[in-house]
């Protein structure tokens, strides 16, 4: 009996597989398709540069419309005009462009009741510009899970669509929106202000774009630190708010007035000026923008990026030669004093004598990095080291002056006012790599 009921449940199990293969991979009678499992059929194809209206229709919701405009620019006409997420929208036209099915079932389907497609699931609908429309019908998943079934509105042909490719097309709203908080073109921009307030203290910030350079004018015209104005900036350009549904906006917007304010950004190009205010409350960041209405949640890691203060965003680098090197160093340590010149790739000392790369290339690794801890109001006294470097053909030449300040030691460049802290270890590091400069071993004959 334990022998028979096992092959009664091997039937069982095999009739239903079989069952399984044949619904997900069907071909009924005289309008199978007669392609292979290996080919990939083509469902639409559609130049992007021609549609000039794209509809996204889910079950039971709005439809979503979108438009292009004259100059290119795609908007959100319906169910609520707004701005769209240009790249998000190319995302949708580069799939629908050239949309393969993973199958063809039929070649002419003689109902598509059983597959979902009397009411899709998703209607995608594209109008081109001599005005015919193609539109994508989405129904069920096939009994595997991992596919959809899907046809052309004009096509009697019934396919299997990847379900990659149905989240591509299956876009809400929100998802083709243009969440930027700042739309400026940001290689135009020529100035930027930033007011922070940060533990009770208010900074206004104020940088301006000298050629590809960006200088600080407020609170004073400091030496800049370009990689942090930098970083501001693609904060900025990349900044977006967090936004799924018209109830967390007014949220949000609620969330907002009564939060403490943060910072305020104004960036200002040709086109004008655009305005963000941050404010936070316990530990979420809210916005409101001058290019948008209303106002919502963005990520933290924006308000910590405005919440810098003036000191971060300063050059604490001492020497501005950068990595080329330069042409003439000169190290005055007390009574010591070491002088170095360079003649296309080697270095030479006062007496003619080559030097050694190595120990040359270790000095000038110290002095490009020789950075402050912090900057300071108080404590240069009588200079106890002075170091020179001239470079860019002799037509520069940066002058350090460093004094002992207790433990550590404080810099100040030659006609600035700014004061530098550097540590001990920073400043003893340096002495002993000029202390140690000696002579190139003699090349062996």
């Amino acid at each position: 009996m334990k022998l028979r009921g096992l092959w009664i449940a091997i039937g069982v199990l095999a009739a239903l597989s079989g069952a399984l293969y044949w619904s997900n991979h069907r071909k009924p009678g005289e309008n199978a398709a007669k392609a292979s499992p290996e080919e990939t059929p083509n469902i639409l194809s559609v130049s992007q540069a021609d549609v000039t209206h794209l509809a996204i229709h889910r079950r039971d919701e709005p439809q979503l419309d979108l438009s292009r405009n004259d100059s290119g620019t795609w908007q959100i006409t319906a169910p609520e005009a707004s701005a769209a997420d240009q790249d998000a929208v190319s995302n949708v036209l580069s799939t629908l462009s050239s949309l393969n099915a993973e199958r063809l079932l039929e070649n002419k389907a003689s109902e598509v009741a059983p597959y979902g497609l009397i009411h899709p699931a998703l209607e995608v609908e594209v109008t081109l510009k001599d005005s015919k429309t193609q539109k994508l019908l989405i129904g069920d998943q096939t009994p595997a899970g991992n596919a959809y079934y899907a046809m052309l509105a004009s096509d009697p042909r019934l396919f299997t669509l990847a379900g990659y490719n149905k989240s591509s097309l299956d876009k809400t709203p929100s998802d083709l929106r243009d969440k930027r908080l700042l739309t400026a073109d940001f290689d135009k921009v020529s100035q930027i202000e930033l007011i922070t307030q940060k533990s009770g203290k208010k900074e206004d910030i104020v940088f301006a774009r000298n050629k590809e350079a960006w200088q600080l004018l407020k609170p004073k015209p400091f030496r800049t630190d370009n990689d942090q104005v930098e970083e501001l900036i693609r904060s900025l350009k990349a900044a977006k708010f967090e936004s799924a549904t018209p109830a967390e906006d007014a949220k949000s917007a609620a969330a907002f007035q009564s939060a403490a304010p943060a910072a305020m950004v104004q960036v200002t190009g040709a086109s004008g000026a655009q305005k963000l205010e941050v404010r936070k409350l316990k530990n979420d960041f809210y916005a409101k923008s001058s290019v948008l209405s209303g106002a919502y949640k963005v990520p933290a890691s924006l308000g910590n990026e405005l919440g810098k203060s003036v000191d971060d965003f300063r050059n604490k680098k001492l020497f501005d030669f950068g990595y080329e090197d330069p042409d003439k160093v000169e190290v005055r340590d007390g009574s010591k004093a070491y002088f170095l010149t360079r003649s296309g790739s080697d270095w030479w000392g006062p007496d003619g004598k080559k030097l050694d790369d190595g120990d040359v290339q270790t000095l000038l690794s110290n002095l490009r990095e020789l950075t402050a801890s912090k900057f300071v109001d108080s404590g240069f006294t009588t200079p106890a080291l002075e170091i020179t470097v001239v470079s860019q053909d002799r037509k520069r030449t940066e002058k350090v002056l460093v004094s002992r300040h207790g433990e550590e030691y404080v810099a100040k460049r030659e006609n600035e006012q700014e004061l530098y802290e550097l540590t001990g270890s920073a400043v003893t590091e340096l002495q002993k790599s000029a202390a140690d400069l000696k002579p190139a071993a003699a090349a062996k004959k």
